[in-house]
Parts: structure tokens; sequence; C-alpha cells
């Protein structure tokens, strides 16, 4: 088999935030608290990976069955000749669907922060498609978005964010984000977002806290990848997984809590936890139409098309760049 060419890659890493610096500064708050971005390392996206085949996690399946259905109507609304630029590509799965369905991609641009996995997604889409100019962005796009120079223009930018990830951002950010892609599309531009929606919470919880234990040590690992990266001084088994449904602010809650007096040790710095005490590692919003369809308008966009899996537990939605 003929080797693959070296793939052009943007690489931002300078640009993203430091781990030690954000594992210090998130437990030397009150409440303690880590970016849900560095659940993704080798490790951690082989677990996360399992648990989109889980029973409990429905939101997969949903959003693969809505691809399944209507890839060829989302293809359509995007147009022919896009950049399409997908945020948090992972493992690609579901780009897929949509790249077999869109006409003459000028180029498809991964983003993401994960740089091994990253590569080696963008490397699998090369060998399926040849002719697709693949241009993998090592970056957080939670911080900063900047595009490759292409080799032919495009009719236009189309940004691709799938699964619930928008969820894991508070209002006010995922507005901030969301202004930012409507920057980076500009005039002409379009997002297709995937959005999970508001049901009966136990489903939820279940999603989040599945009866094999794979999303506890998903979340646990985060402590391993301390003590791995950062030679943290942290024992593991000390804590347990929470996942929790806050019907106030619509979103389920991931914790790591301590089963009793501990201290986490990293460098020359120590971080007291008492027992019970929590260490917040992930949210994820759920939505509802009114509540999608504003924060469409706020950044910019208008909500033109949207489809549901059969059960309404997940949304793909279109929206265009508004005037």
């Amino acid at each position: 088999m003929a080797s693959l060419p070296d793939i052009p890659v943007l690489d931002l890493e300078p640009l993203v935030s430091s781990f030690q610096a954000d594992v210090e500064a998130g437990l030397s708050r009150s409440p303690k608290f880590i970016p849900c971005k560095y659940f993704y390392d080798r490790q951690g996206a082989q677990l996360f990976d399992r648990i989109t085949r889980l029973p409990e996690y429905y939101l997969t399946r949903a959003e693969l069955e809505i691809l399944q259905q209507h890839a060829p109507e989302m293809a359509s609304c995007l147009g022919s000749g896009v950049q399409l630029v997908e945020f948090g590509s992972g493992s690609s799965v579901k780009t897929r669907r949509l790249l077999d369905a869109l006409c003459d991609p000028v180029a498809y641009v991964p983003v993401d922060i994960s740089r091994e996995q990253l590569l080696e997604a963008a490397r699998g889409l090369l060998e399926q498609y040849p002719d697709l100019p693949v241009r993998p962005v090592i970056a957080d796009y939670g911080q900063r978005l900047e595009l490759p120079q292409l080799e032919h223009p495009a009719s236009r930018t189309a940004a691709y964010f799938p699964g619930s990830t928008l969820g894991n951002f508070q209002m006010s950010e995922a507005h901030t984000f969301l202004s930012r892609v409507r920057r980076l599309v500009g005039g002409g531009g379009c997002l297709l977002i995937g959005l999970d929606l508001v049901k009966d919470p136990s489903i939820i919880e279940a999603a989040y806290d599945d009866a094999a234990g794979v999303t506890a040590r998903f979340n646990l690992n985060l402590l391993h990848r301390m003590r791995r990266e950062l030679g943290a001084r942290v024992d593991p088994g000390k804590f347990q997984h929470l996942a929790i449904w806050n019907p106030e602010r619509l979103r389920i809650e991931m914790y790591l809590q301590s089963t009793g007096s501990q201290v986490i040790q990293i460098g020359q710095d120590s971080f007291a936890l008492a027992p019970g005490e929590r260490i917040h590692t992930e949210h994820c919003h759920k939505y509802t139409p009114e509540i999608a369809s504003q924060l469409a308008r706020s950044s910019g966009f208008r909500v033109e098309r949207s489809w549901t899996d059969s059960r309404d537990f997940f949304s793909v939605q279109f929206w265009s760049a508004a005037e």
C-alpha cells in the first residue's frame, strides 16, 4: 500500500493553557474545579470511546441515528465546495457520515487539543478520502480560533460542532465561543451543531454514571493523568465519582468527591481536601428549542433547520450566519 503524504498541521499548542497551571489554579479555588478538556489524554480518549458504546449513553446513538437519516439534507444546507471546520473532532466517526454526503468539499479542518488522537484521526480520514485536503489544527478551540491557508478557495466556511460539547461551557462561555465561531465563518458562513435536549433526569444521570463504572474510571483518570504528567502525589482510590442533575441550571454535573481528609501535592504546592469535599470536573447543559434559538440569535446566527432522533433525546441544528 502506498504511504500517506505528510499532513500539513497548524500547531497552536504554545497558545494552549498549561495543564499544571490550570490544575493548580483550579485546586486553589473554592469550590475546586479542573477543566474537563483535560480528560482527553490517550487513556481518557479510549475510555470515552467505550462510554459512547454503553447502553446508558444514548447521546452518540441518537446523533448517529439523526445523521444516518438526514445527512443528505444537512449536506444540502451546507452546500457544495465548502471548507468544513470541526471542533473537537475526536475519532471522526460522525464526520465520515457527513463527508460521505457532502458535494466536493474543498477541505476538512479538524480542530482538537489532543495532538495524538487528532493526527491519528486525520490519517484515517486521508486513507478513506485521499482526494480531500485534511488540514488539522492543534489548539484549544475554547481559547483561540485560527484557520490554515487553503490551496483552493471555498464557497463558504461551514463549522461543525457535533456531540453535546457546547453543553460543557457555561452559558456566558457558550455565547463567547459561538460569537467567535460566527466571526470565523464570516458572512455567508454556517454552523452545524449537536445539542442534547432536556429529558427525564434519570435518563441523563444514568448516561453519566453507568452501571459498569466506565464513566467513573474516565473521571478518575484525571487524577491518574496528574500523577503521570505532573508527578502529583494523589491517591485516586480516595475519591469517588459523582454525577448529579441540577434542575435549576438544566445540566448534569460531575465531581470527584474526597472520601476523607487528604492532601494533593504537586511540586512544592499542596492542596488540602476535607471529607466529602468535591472537585468539579465537568458539567453538560441540556437545551430546550427556545434556549437554543435564543443562544443562536445572541451570537449572530439564525436557526434554519433542526433534526431530532426518534425519541426526541438529541438535536442536530443548522444555523446560518445572520446578516
